[in-house]
């Protein structure tokens, strides 16, 4: 999106040594106090950097981020969570605000120390201020099995929005996603930032999934600073949606040894909710995902995902319509020719799968994609 950037943020990356190369450390931080809004894991095994962030959130005036990437630093006892503090407080001390302003992230292996050794002299070097952000430098540095940074900026009036992701597994979040931060100048009350916030969450990053794996390090944050001045707060609803879908389309197409994006779309159910419901079942289902990877146009697999949610009991298959992309599989029985052409249909890049289910005017959109021996042996191999 060219050079447009919010105004008023600053950032700083490096190696900690938790890499072997490329950076594995990312802070962002406002150069003046800011407004802002989270959402995180409800997994139990949540780690520390998790639970001191969400004490921090609760203020909603966190002014920044602070990432360590290849260690998730989860399941490491109370040394673990020293260490989450003590990272955050000198990344906090060396931008000269408080520990609490600052909400912080970990991905990576579950259950090993951070190299603490390493970490402080990294620390150690931190100056304010950091260079004028850059958030392509991020957004690389948060990333652990990214193929790719995942960053993307939109405009709202006199405001700017940029958003950065990562994540590729261990994905079906469950609140808003992976580790996903937001920055913009535009003025927005806490309030009105925070209901707005967890609206988008739950359409875009709620509505992925890679694998049906909850990280216990999901963490979704968005930074105000008010340098624009106020906005129009529909207005930057939508752009913060356009911004959250974009990094979803990306993470679901990134997704550990995908090959294609599968979008499902949900129309005609009881209300959004069961199709959410119904969208889920179809896009995690092992079976749909390698009847798409290989292009065979197995609508069953897509009926079978749909018939086990057992206690829908108002779907009635005679009424559900199924799709590839335009082509209809049921319920009319379709011919050899249209088997032919929803073949070549699975065979780009981007799948749509439609089910209507017949019912009333509820609707939701899920994301995710194929299932390959990429994805086996990304992570037979992980920690090894």
């Amino acid at each position: 999106m060219g050079s447009m950037a919010p105004r008023g943020f600053r950032s700083v990356t490096m190696n900690m040594g938790l890499k072997d190369v490329d950076d594995d450390f990312a802070a962002v931080v406002s150069e003046v106090p800011a407004r802002s809004a989270a959402v995180f894991t409800r997994s139990r095994f949540a780690g520390p950097s998790v639970v001191i962030s969400r004490e921090a959130a609760s203020r909603q005036s966190a002014r920044g981020m602070v990432v360590l990437s290849r260690n998730a630093n989860v399941a490491t006892g109370k040394a673990g969570a020293a260490h989450a503090a003590e990272v955050r407080a000198k990344v906090a001390e060396a931008a000269g605000v408080e520990p609490e302003d600052l909400v912080i992230g970990s991905t990576g292996v579950i259950g090993r120390p951070y190299p603490m050794e390493g970490i402080r002299a990294g620390l150690a070097s931190l100056a304010w201020p950091f260079p004028e952000a850059d958030y392509a430098a991020a957004a690389k540095a948060i990333m652990t099995t990214d193929t790719r940074p995942k960053y993307f900026t939109v405009p709202c009036g006199d405001a700017v929005l940029t958003g950065i992701a990562k994540g590729v597994g261990m994905i079906e979040p469950n609140m808003a996603t992976l580790l996903t931060f937001f920055f913009t100048d535009a003025d927005i009350p806490a309030d009105r930032l925070d209901a707005l916030f967890r609206r988008v969450m739950d359409k875009t990053f709620n509505a992925l999934s890679i694998d049906t794996d909850t990280s216990t390090s999901d963490t979704a944050a968005i930074f105000a600073n008010g340098l624009a001045g106020p906005v129009d707060l529909e207005a930057f609803e939508q752009a913060l949606y356009e911004c959250a879908l974009h990094l979803v389309r990306d993470i679901a197409s990134d997704g550990e040894g995908a090959s294609k994006l599968i979008e499902v779309r949900v129309t005609g159910a009881r209300d959004d909710a069961q199709a959410k419901r119904v969208g889920k079942s179809v896009v995690n289902s092992p079976l749909v995902k390698a009847a798409v990877h290989g292009a065979d146009p197995n609508w069953g697999r897509v009926a079978m995902a749909v018939g086990k949610l057992e206690d829908e009991t108002d779907i009635d298959p005679p009424k559900v319509a199924i799709r590839f992309g335009d082509l209809v599989m049921h319920p009319e029985e379709p011919s050899d020719d249209l088997l032919a052409e929803a073949s070549r249909y699975l065979t780009g890049d981007e799948v749509v799968i439609r089910v209507d289910l017949g019912i009333g005017d509820g609707a939701f959109t899920v994301y995710g994609c194929d299932l390959t021996e990429g994805y086996v042996k990304i992570n037979a191999d992980y920690t090894t």
